[in-house]
């Protein structure tokens, strides 16, 4: 009895410790998937939430995972200040655009490559908060559509929207031509029907001569 006493105390323990953990623990929030234009900039945002006040030794740790799946690269750090990375593709390409008085440790990378394509990490410690959620954000950058594109498609659109305008004109011209054309036939019917009537209402009332 004495062993299952002391198993059941250590499954409670257990789970109330991992309850604890869970309750300290920092959660990162972030977008799922961002799209950008080559050569823009774009802000990742990343949030987070902790059951602890902002320390002093917050850190917030920005990281890149390539589309073809090599290597980690290391993007941004923060500690008590933003340090930019000292090499990389990343260099001279990223600035610091949070703010953690108010849970924000976003950054904005500028002038986007298709090779910046891949995945980003956001992770933030905030102590006793050491453990807890990575936020991770998609980035899909895409080709700019160049003026001859959007002229034709401009182009195009004018084209189909007035040639559709013509369309419906010629089909409200036809029918009300059709309307006129029928209304003058019942008319036509009309009078020589009460022509007709006239007539043989008159030979009715002529009166027939008297022999002698």
């Amino acid at each position: 009895m004495r062993g299952r006493t002391w198993l059941g105390a250590a499954l409670v323990l257990g789970a109330q410790l991992r309850a604890l953990w869970l309750a300290a623990a920092v959660e990162v929030h972030t977008a799922k998937e961002v799209v950008a234009v080559n050569g823009t900039n774009q802000r990742l945002k990343c949030t987070f939430s902790s059951s602890s006040p902002v320390s002093q030794q917050l850190s917030v740790s920005w990281n890149f995972q390539p589309e073809d799946l090599s290597a980690h690269e290391p993007v941004f750090y923060y500690l008590k200040e933003p340090y930019k990375p000292p090499s990389g593709r990343f260099k001279e390409r990223v600035t610091w655009d949070g703010n953690i008085e108010r849970n924000d440790v976003s950054i904005i990378i500028w002038n986007l490559q298709p090779s910046d394509n891949g995945t980003f990490t956001c992770q933030v410690t905030n102590w006793p908060d050491v453990y807890g959620t990575i936020g991770e954000v998609r980035l899909r950058v895409v080709q700019k559509v160049n003026f001859s594109e959007i002229h034709f498609l401009a182009v195009a659109i004018g084209s189909a929207s007035v040639l559709m305008i013509i369309v419906v004109t010629a089909v409200i011209i036809c029918r009300q031509r059709r309307r006129r054309a029928r209304d003058k036939r019942l008319e036509v019917a009309d009078t020589e029907c009460k022509e007709k009537e006239s007539l043989k209402m008159g030979e009715e009332k002529e009166p027939i001569p008297l022999e002698d």
